[in-house]
């Protein structure tokens, strides 16, 4: 092997060269390993023998643009995600299915300057992706509790209120709250109360669907957007929490607690102004929980 052929082997990126027949040229180490195709199974053959998927529209087109003109093409992972269906690393822990890949293709030219083939270089940024999602989770969730943030909680209803309005399926909200949290705090400590608030966070989330958002709304108030989910089955969820709160138990420095809770629940109805105007509905039957004694469920009056 010449020394040109070692650095290409190296290098930690993938490279390929294609003939004009899109006949694979050179398959260097790297695609070798996360491929599990050696050089020698690979050069020769048609790429699309081994990755049908890349024989569509646009792969085929760029192809033919660099072979023509010269062109190069670029395929963005936050576009494409990737073009080889490799595994990510195992250092990641499976958070993603497949290798993010962000490729550049571009033109071979001989001595002359005619265009003789063309070269596919891939990158793993699958770690860059990985990093970002964390960030954009870290701004999305609440700093004690893990659900998710006001910011998000005014987002999604947002996108749900309009998803109920294009095709007027059910969507209702609950707004939780903790019965008398200021005892708590004043009688077991602040870091007591920050427990209570993530074993009642923790509580919700097991209670509710993939398709349900659990939202930090302040203070020890929580809400839950239901998509697909009338007054009925949202007073139905909203008891079920409540039963399981009130039947939990505390222990905090060698004490015993145990909590209740009052939530107010509020369906979307037609000609609804905005996701203030839901919230302050479940807002007004969290109010006639608290008045009516605590520890209980209420929604609003149906309207007629």
């Amino acid at each position: 092997m010449n020394e040109r052929d070692q650095i290409l082997d190296a290098i930690s990126v993938g490279l390929v060269t294609l003939d004009p027949d899109l006949r694979v040229r050179s398959w260097n180490r790297w695609m070798a390993v996360h491929s599990g195709l050696p050089e020698e199974k690979v050069v020769g053959a048609p790429l699309f023998e081994f990755f049908p998927r890349l024989e569509n529209r646009v792969f085929l087109r760029n192809c033919r643009s660099v072979l023509r003109f010269g062109n190069f093409a670029f395929f963005s992972q936050k576009l494409h995600h990737y073009l080889f269906p490799f595994k990510p690393p195992r250092s990641l822990g499976g958070q993603l299915e497949q290798m993010q890949q962000s490729c550049v293709m571009g033109p071979i030219r001989g001595a002359d300057g005619a265009i003789l083939s063309l070269f596919l270089v891939v990158q793993d940024v699958t770690e860059l992706v990985v990093q970002e999602r964390r960030l954009v989770e870290m701004n999305m969730r609440d700093g004690l509790t893990g659900v998710f943030n006001r910011r998000y909680l005014d987002h999604r209803l947002q996108v749900e209120l309009e998803r109920f309005r294009r095709y007027a399926r059910p969507l209702s909200v609950v707004i939780v709250d903790i019965d008398h949290f200021k005892r708590v705090n004043d009688e077991y400590g602040h870091p007591c109360g920050d427990e209570v608030l993530r074993a009642l966070a923790a509580s919700l989330e097991r209670s509710v669907r993939k398709s349900d958002v659990v939202a930090r709304y302040g203070g020890e108030e929580f809400c839950l957007i239901l998509p697909e989910t009338a007054r009925a089955g949202a007073l139905t969820l909203a008891e079920k929490v409540r039963r399981c709160v009130e039947a939990q138990r505390h222990a905090w420095g060698g004490r015993e607690l145990s909590l209740t809770i009052s939530a107010g629940v509020a369906e979307a109805q037609a000609g609804a102004a905005g996701p203030a105007e839901l919230l302050q509905r479940a807002d007004q039957a969290l109010y006639c929980a608290k008045s009516g004694g605590r520890n209980r469920v209420e929604a609003e009056p149906v309207r007629s």
